[in-house]
């Protein structure tokens, strides 16, 4: 199903502080056209492996390449493979959901043909219908996370990086997201990387997942190996098996 190399190589990356270490020599390799997750309590350190890929903070030591390039020696190379969505990330709020898309799709596109077929892409991810004309500060949490989950996929980066991209939304909206992110991985083999610190809701969504906790990845599988390794119910079990707590 995927490439014999993988796109994403993370070799003993450390990340410290003043006074902690947030990663604590991580290893992992992401295949192409995989949904990974990342799935751990807060504080754990993936919002700044995130970070770190996305070119936005280096690391210590250790090394990460996406495609080949690194993140660090190579950051303008990265950032034209990989689209980001933080966790609490925002929309202009003075412009339409619209205005917002084109604006984005403009700064990966010169051709007026080439940022109309992003937008088409940008209104059928997002979902948002009629509700694109209006500006996104009358929008609700859910629908500027959709907005933005739009302008994350529809340029086609190479690796999504999504960082609790489901984080506070009602079940209708994190269903959603959750559905589009799964179809647009499958049908435009766009590699994705999420964060979750609910593993009940990536156990159907992510081909494999790592757990890390305090900085360290304890383990590596597909739901269904660590569930069956675990001997448990679900992934929130087995994980609280691995570091120790049931």
């Amino acid at each position: 199903m995927f490439s014999m190399a993988p796109l994403v190589v993370i070799k003993d990356l450390v990340k410290e502080y003043p006074g902690r270490r947030a990663l604590d020599s991580i290893s992992l390799e992401i295949d192409e056209g995989e949904i990974y997750g990342l799935i751990g309590p807060n504080g754990a350190g993936k919002t700044t492996t995130l970070r770190i890929l996305s070119t936005i903070i280096k690391p210590t030591s250790g090394s990460a390449e996406i495609c080949g390039k690194d993140v660090v020696r190579e950051g303008d190379a990265v950032r034209k493979l990989i689209s980001y969505l933080p966790d609490e990330a925002g929309a202009y709020p003075n412009l339409s959901g619209l205005e917002y898309l084109r604006l984005m799709a403009s700064f990966y596109y010169e051709g007026k043909d080439e940022i109309e077929k992003v937008l088409t892409d940008g209104r059928e991810i997002s979902g948002l219908g009629d509700r694109l004309a209006d500006k996104t500060s009358a929008y609700s949490k859910g629908m500027r996370r959709r907005l933005l989950l739009a302008r994350t996929l529809m340029i086609k980066p190479k690796l999504a990086i999504l960082d609790e991209p489901t984080s506070g939304l009602d079940v209708m909206h994190a269903y959603h997201l959750r559905n589009v992110i799964k179809s647009y991985a499958k049908n435009n083999r766009t590699t994705v990387l999420l964060s979750s610190h609910n593993m009940l809701e990536v156990e159907d969504l992510c081909d494999r997942v790592a757990f890390i906790n305090e900085g360290k990845i304890m383990e590596v599988g597909t739901p269904p190996e660590l569930l069956s390794r675990h001997n448990a119910p679900n992934l929130e079990v087995a994980f609280m098996k691995v570091v120790g707590f049931a």
